[in-house]
């Protein structure tokens, strides 16, 4: 770990100029509670015993972060905290003293972390921190899946496409992938639960996983109309007294503003009409876009819009990870707004 500034550190520091990814990655170390993260961590890590020493968990974490973040490759990885200062800065290197981990001790970590699940432990860590500062609510959720492409070409060594993901049709386009279902807090937008499925599983399979014991409403769009009728919502003791608040499909909405102006005399009539049920399905679409914004974090923000291993559980894993950071992000931004400059 990086112990003193070096002439170069020193003459880096006199920039005019902080790059974004420099101020990124200052903002999330300052947030991330690394000796929370440690501790998961720790019970299952190299014991050192046997073999060369291993590397000291928190440089490795902080570059298996920088590897969800930018949707790195385990050789580009290091490869970019040999190149860029801001990365070599926030993993702690000092190369008077030490190389970077190599991709194949980053490839050893991410494989011992989905091995014992504990990106997901990480996920429910994080959460029940933002939880107890209030930052995530109680009382109802958001639900909503999406789509995450995977390779369908088959010139590849076993000359197959991945058995794990499947194809389906949104829209008049076909896509090939796997689909991930998140439940998120209707209050603040956070994501509290998420499952994986293939592409071809309809969104409305995974949601009754997604609402928490206490919510007593839930919100989502068309895609999970009649969801109250479903056998696993109507038997479950809970879910059968949730209130579903489900948006109606655009092509009802068209419908009825036709009738509506049908039935008026002019123009100024149908303007004068109280249009409730537009009203109630705006109302529903604003709460229900919070969860949009965390699709938004990890597809374009993180770069995740494709697959980045082959099978449904490391993929699980890495997403796992992408949305404990995307709630984290969207603190900063709730901070921003309301004037607050540090974690309580």
């Amino acid at each position: 770990m990086k112990t003193q500034m070096t002439f170069s550190d020193i003459e880096y520091s006199k920039r005019k100029r902080v790059s974004r990814r420099e101020i990124f990655l200052k903002k999330m170390d300052a947030l991330i509670p690394w000796s929370d993260l440690i501790d998961i961590i720790k019970p299952y890590y190299y014991s050192g015993k046997r073999g060369r020493p291993p590397r000291g968990i928190e440089p490795m974490l902080r570059m298996y972060l920088l590897q969800t973040w930018y949707n790195l490759s385990d050789e580009m990885a290091e490869e970019e905290i040999y190149d860029s200062h801001a990365m070599k800065e926030f993993v702690k290197i000092d190369f008077n003293e030490e190389d970077a981990p190599d991709a194949t001790t980053l490839l050893g970590f991410r494989h011992l972390l989905e091995e014992q699940a504990l990106q997901k432990k990480i996920f429910h860590k994080i959460n029940s921190i933002l939880e107890s500062i209030g930052m995530i609510w109680r009382g109802g959720s958001i639900i909503d899946a999406a789509i995450l492409e995977a390779p369908s070409s088959t010139k590849n060594s076993n000359k197959s496409r991945d058995g794990e993901m499947s194809q389906t049709k949104k829209g008049n386009e076909w896509h090939f992938g796997m689909k991930v279902h998140i439940g998120s807090d209707a209050g603040t937008g956070m994501v509290h639960s998420m499952t994986t499925t293939s592409a071809n599983v309809h969104d409305i399979e995974e949601a009754h996983k997604l609402v928490r014991s206490d919510d007593e409403f839930a919100n989502a769009d068309a895609g999970y109309i009649g969801i109250e009728k479903r056998e696993e919502i109507c038997t479950d003791e809970h879910l059968s007294k949730v209130t579903w608040r489900i948006n109606t499909r655009k092509g009802k909405e068209r419908k009825l503003k036709d009738k509506l102006h049908k039935n008026a005399m002019s123009h100024l009539d149908y303007i004068a009409q109280p249009r409730w049920e537009e009203r109630i399905e705006y109302l529903k679409s604003k709460v229900r876009s919070k969860v949009e914004h965390n699709f938004y974090i990890i597809k374009h923000i993180f770069g995740y819009r494709k697959v980045r291993y082959r099978g449904l559980k490391k993929n699980e894993a890495r997403l796992y990870m992408l949305f404990a950071m995307a709630n984290l992000l969207r603190f900063t931004w709730r901070c921003k707004s309301l004037g607050v400059l540090a974690m309580a």
